[in-house]
């Protein structure tokens, strides 16, 4: 079992920036992979990034060279910077992790709101 705690969400401006942070309940070195989703209203859950326990990363098109994922091994955590942000990121943001044992885990989100 895993528990993943979403924070730093919020309301920002277009063209500020936010650093959401996943906290996981155990060592994330025994997690494959952890992402971060988004889920607008009205649409499908997507990916954003995601970045391996070699720390290998991956972004979707739409968020490559804006943001940012990171991990901090003693601190248990995952975070993502968002900069540039634009009124089509506002979403709520999960975060996801695999584990060794091919079980996913879900956090409960975070809402991110880009507006002026």
């Amino acid at each position: 079992q895993v528990l993943l705690v979403e924070s730093g969400g919020g309301l920002v401006q277009p063209g500020g920036s936010l650093r959401l942070s996943c906290a996981a309940s155990r060592s994330i070195s025994t997690l494959v992979v952890m992402g971060w989703h988004r889920q607008a209203p009205g649409k499908e859950r997507e990916l954003v990034a995601t970045i391996t326990s070699s720390g290998s990363t991956n972004y979707a098109d739409s968020v490559k060279d804006r943001f940012t994922i990171s991990r901090d091994g003693a601190k248990n955590t995952v975070f993502l910077q968002m900069n540039s942000l634009k009124p089509e990121d506002t979403a709520v943001y999960y975060c996801k992790a695999l584990a060794i044992s091919n079980m996913n885990y879900w956090g409960k989100g975070t809402l991110v709101t880009v507006s002026s």
